[in-house]
C-alpha cells in the first residue's frame, strides 16, 4: 500500500463572535483552532492517504464519510462542546476534489500542506453548515 501522511489546514473566515467552532476528530472528539486572528480562525490536522489505486483515498479519525465522498466536520456551536450556544451545526469540506497529483507533490516537498479556506458565516447569517465550497480556488499547497 501506499499511505502516507500530509497536513492540512483549514482557514475560517469571519467566523462569528461567542460561537465556538472546532474540527470534529473521530465520533466525539475535537480539535480546537490551531491559530485565531482578527477575522480569522485556522486549523491544522494530518491525515493519512492512500495512493494505492491511483486516486486518494482519505483515512484516519478525521476524514469522514464513505471513501468516494470523504469530507472533514467544521463544528459550531453546542456541536463544538459550547454550552448555553442556541447553534449546533456542522460544515462539511469535501477532501474530493484533492488530486493524486497534489498529493505526490506535498510527499516530495516537506513541510508543506493542503488549505483550504471556507466563509464561517452561511446565508442564513448563522454559522456555516451543510456541504461548504471554499471561498477561494479549492484546496492549494503552501509552503
Amino acid at each position: 500500500m501506499e499511505k502516507h501522511e500530509i497536513r492540512l489546514r483549514i482557514n475560517v473566515l469571519n467566523p462569528l463572535a461567542r460561537v465556538r467552532m472546532q474540527v470534529q476528530e473521530g465520533k466525539d472528539r475535537l480539535l480546537a483552532p490551531t491559530e485565531t486572528k482578527r477575522g480569522r480562525i485556522s486549523f491544522e490536522f494530518p491525515v493519512t492517504v492512500d495512493l494505492s489505486s491511483g486516486k486518494p483515498n482519505f483515512l484516519g479519525p478525521f476524514a469522514h464519510g464513505p471513501k468516494d465522498a470523504r469530507f472533514i466536520y467544521v463544528n459550531s456551536g453546542s456541536y463544538a462542546g459550547q454550552a448555553g450556544t442556541g447553534w449546533n451545526r456542522r460544515a462539511k469540506i469535501s477532501l474530493m476534489k484533492i488530486t493524486a497529483k497534489q498529493v505526490k507533490e506535498l510527499i516530495d516537498t516537506p513541510g508543506s500542506k493542503l488549505e483550504v479556506t471556507i466563509d464561517g458565516v452561511g446565508r442564513d447569517g448563522g454559522p456555516v453548515c451543510a456541504s461548504v465550497r471554499s471561498a477561494e480556488d479549492g484546496w492549494r499547497i503552501i509552503k
